[in-house]
């Protein structure tokens, strides 16, 4: 149990480097950096290459990645957020997420997809405490970490700069009236954050022992679950969310396996959310301006069109799968699996405003209670579909429950625990789910007795259930319904001022959204025939997010083109699939930055 807990402490010590890093630049720009965790992979790599490649020694290898990620956070901040300036903060965020995809899957293209051993810089494993065997490299890390904070703690207390950026963090235009250049120690934090993010990959690297150029993203979403329970902005939170999310960790796996790794991750942050959303060192008030609330659309409307411009969009749907070939009928099916997804998330997070980042645990239970109907219980297919909507919304919903009371970014944060947390019970549940083997043998889709057993088909029964989920949506929004989103979207203050349940509206909302993720898993686990627990990543619900964004956030059928933008050309372009992933997030940046109102929308 002894070696558990400082294993705990070690990976607590890391997170808590990156936490400080994801706390600092919100307490200075209340931006949520999802970038952080890249930067992590990036000092790892950049270890890796300067340290086994060309056999530098520690010191050397620590300065190369201190500059080169400094240069990446200076970069991040000065050509992508600063440039936001001005726009609700949800804009930044999403522009962080792209950056992120961007240095993911740049590091890809550089380094390859394999996992690789970290070159050994400081020696593991040669020193033994109490029967604890441990490294060098533990003791540096610790160390490190102590310095590290101390000096932070001292340049902001005492240094000139470090008061800046204090003084920024708790009102950024007194700050400037006051002399200070804000634009330049907003630079200054977003530098710390990169270069405290790089280093903590050489730890992590050297802990870990064998790393991979994607490592960076859960390493990064870990830090920010403890940089929320420490609390967001808090830079002591930061380092005890770090802490005691490391130790938490190592106890949980433990004793429940490395199964329950997520489940426990995940489940940590709802509970704090539940019991103090603040976190345990953050302040009592909520933040003025919420950073994963609200939209950034400047008044933006969808772009209408006459009636018989969506019976032709209709019709031209329908007739497609009789046009083209099985390949391009295969893209069309996850074209329009997406879009069905995206379209009610059009609903909660462009008409009524509320940021969702977990929607990938919907699809999972939607796609799970499809496949179990019809594989243990012979239930039809249609029934089975509608099943799967329904017990997605009940369970997310449930789920999600306790959330509403909270305000928006809180919500915003627990649909990312929900979401793996989702996906973590169903990996723990065995006997039920077969775990991570995942589901096989899934009958291909019976309509009426007709079994669906070409791509065309399949294509032409996702095409109908999208046309289905345009019509509710679309309904939804020209009712009274859907005039009450757009209020709470556009001012959630001023509706609530008119005694409007904000929390109630969002959560039908939401109910919607995810009850549509649960046919859009349905169709897949038919289409896929099996299904693991893998499918249903972060990456999924990033990509959900992203289709909307492009097509416009409140505009159905601007998901619809979305998804054809960001799922059917990169489909045809598989022979370079890291370079795809990659343009997602330079599209991302690029919409968000220049035309924010999205393809399929206009300025109010």
């Amino acid at each position: 149990m002894i070696d558990t807990l400082f294993s705990g402490l070690i990976h607590g010590g890391a997170y808590a480097l990156v936490a400080v890093g994801v706390s600092l630049i919100f307490g200075v720009t209340n931006v949520v950096n999802f970038a952080q965790g890249s930067l992590v992979a990036v000092g790892m790599m950049v270890a890796w290459y300067f340290g086994s490649v060309l056999g530098w020694p520690i010191i050397p290898v620590a300065l190369v990645v201190t500059v080169i990620t400094a240069i990446l956070g200076w970069l991040i901040n000065a050509g992508v957020i600063a440039p936001l300036e001005g726009r609700k903060p949800i804009a930044a965020l999403l522009a962080t997420i792209g950056v992120g995809q961007i240095l993911d899957n740049g590091l890809q293209l550089i380094f390859g997809s394999r996992t690789r051993p970290f070159p050994k810089l400081l020696p593991t494993y040669n020193l033994q405490l109490a029967g604890v065997r441990f490294g060098t490299s533990d003791i540096v890390m610790i160390v490190f970490a102590v310095v590290a904070m101390g000096a932070l703690w001292a340049f902001l207390t005492y240094g000139k700069a470090g008061q800046a950026i204090r003084a920024t963090a708790q009102d950024p235009q007194a700050a400037l009236q006051m002399g200070i250049p804000v634009k330049r120690i907003r630079n200054i934090a977003f530098v710390i954050g990169a270069v405290l993010s790089g280093l903590a990959g050489i730890f992590i690297g050297l802990f870990n022992a064998n790393i991979n150029a994607m490592n960076g993203g859960t390493i990064g979403l870990t830090a920010f679950v403890a940089a929320a329970i420490g609390g967001l902005g808090s830079i002591p939170g930061a380092v005890v969310g770090g802490i005691v999310l490391g130790v938490v960790e190592a106890i949980g796996v433990f004793w429940f396996g490395d199964g329950a790794h997520d489940l426990i991750t995940f489940g940590a942050l709802i509970v704090i959310l539940i019991i103090r959303p603040q976190g345990l060192l953050g302040g009592k008030t909520d933040v003025k301006s919420e950073p994963m609330t609200g939209t950034f659309l400047g008044g933006a409307r969808p772009i209408t069109l006459p009636w018989w411009g969506y019976a032709l969009l209709a019709a031209v749907l329908v007739a497609s799968p009789f046009l083209v070939s099985d390949y391009m009928a295969g893209i069309g099916t996850q074209v329009a699996i997406y879009a069905i997804a995206a379209v009610g998330l059009t609903l909660i997070s462009g008409c009524a405003g509320q940021t969702i980042l977990g929607l990938a645990g919907s699809l999972a239970i939607g796609s799970y209670t499809s496949a179990l109907l019809t594989t243990r219980l012979h239930w039809p297919f249609l029934l089975a579909l509608l099943f799967a909507g329904i017990v997605a919304a009940v369970f997310s919903c449930a789920l999600t429950f306790p959330a509403w009371k909270l305000s928006g970014h809180y919500v915003a944060i627990a649909t990312i625990g929900l979401g793996a947390v989702m996906v973590a019970l169903i990996r723990i549940a065995e006997p039920l789910t077969h775990g991570s083997l995942g589901i096989q043998g899934i009958p291909l889709p019976t309509v009426f007795g007709a079994v669906l057993d070409t791509p065309q088909k399949i294509y032409l029964l996702d095409v109908v259930v999208l046309i289905v989920a345009l019509v509710i949506v679309m309904r939804i929004q020209r009712s009274h319904l859907g005039h009450v989103f757009d209020a709470i979207g556009s001012d959630q203050e001023a509706s609530e001022a008119l005694s409007i349940r904000t929390g109630a509206y969002k959560a039908l909302a939401y109910a919607v959204a995810t009850f549509l993720a649960g046919t859009a898993g349905s169709l897949l686990a038919h289409q896929y025939t099996y299904i693991d627990p893998t499918i249903f990543n972060s990456n999924m619900s990033l990509l959900i997010l992203t289709i909307i964004v492009l097509g416009g956030m409140n505009s159905p059928v601007g998901a619809v083109f979305g998804s054809i933008v960001l799922i059917g050309a990169p489909e045809l372009l598989r022979i370079v699939p890291q370079a795809r992933i990659l343009a997602y997030g330079v599209l991302l940046v690029v919409i968000i930055m220049f035309r924010p109102q999205g393809l399929f929308a206009r300025k109010g």
